[in-house]
């Protein structure tokens, strides 16, 4: 165990209100490509560039175009919590961790058996019919075809935050009580290029912060810790 896991190991041992937030990165060990990494969703080869498909605009504009590559890129049926989901799910189960906020929508958090989750972006697993508001699963969306319709005729939309959307703000005010009241913050698997969702941080009151990621991330956090190994490795260790 390298001393910066030490330490983290130590401040971990003495919190009690640890909150994680986190990005792509955390489920890239699970099998699902991050966006901005090499090899990322933005560095691929599409007809239109992935932020561009991933907007509102387009959405309504190119629906089919928009369903090919979602379920081609953000469907991943094969993915699992990885050593990272588990243990943070442990924490919670031992009362020391109070929250994830997370900006990914694939579910794994769950999966792993967190409950306390703020999904800020939504998630692949929640879709409602446009028009009366019927919920589908994740494999409704998973085998439809083209535009997805509700039994209504209504087009059935992922409950993802699109480019040129708004946070739903029970969540953004959840995920914001408890990043104020953590005396532990933990960043992991995220560039901090995305806002809102990045500027959440800047609520943490506590004295503890620690940054897990792979790469440089956008902006300086004056972290007392900084990891640079995959986190579900570091995760894995403690």
């Amino acid at each position: 165990m390298t001393e910066s896991v030490k330490k983290l190991k130590e401040w971990v041992d003495g919190a009690q209100r640890i909150v994680f937030f986190g990005g792509a990165g955390v489920s890239t060990e699970s099998g699902i490509p991050d966006f901005r990494s090499t090899g990322g969703l933005y560095h691929q080869e599409w007809a239109y560039p992935p932020e561009v498909i991933l907007s509102h605009t387009f959405y309504k504009s190119n629906p089919e175009e928009f369903f090919r590559f979602y379920r081609a890129k953000l469907l991943a049926p094969e993915a699992r919590p990885n050593a990272a989901h588990r243990k943070l799910a442990e924490w919670e189960q031992q009362g020391k961790l109070t929250a994830v906020v997370t900006q990914n929508i694939d579910g794994l958090h769950q999966a792993a058996g967190s409950r306390a989750v703020y999904e800020l972006h939504g998630s692949v697993h929640r879709n409602y019919c446009e028009k009366c508001r019927k919920f589908y699963g994740f494999d409704f969306m998973l085998h439809s075809q083209g535009v997805p319709r509700c039994s209504c005729g209504g087009a059935v939309k992922p409950d993802v935050v699109l480019y040129e959307e708004g946070l739903d703000q029970d969540t953004l005010n959840g995920a914001v009580r408890a990043i104020a009241a953590a005396d532990l913050l933990i960043i992991g698997g995220t560039s901090l290029n995305v806002y809102p969702a990045a500027g959440l941080i800047n609520y943490y009151r506590g004295e503890r912060l620690a940054l897990i990621n792979k790469s440089a991330v956008a902006r300086d956090l004056s972290a007392g810790l900084v990891i640079t190994d995959p986190i579900g490795e570091v995760l894995g260790r403690l």
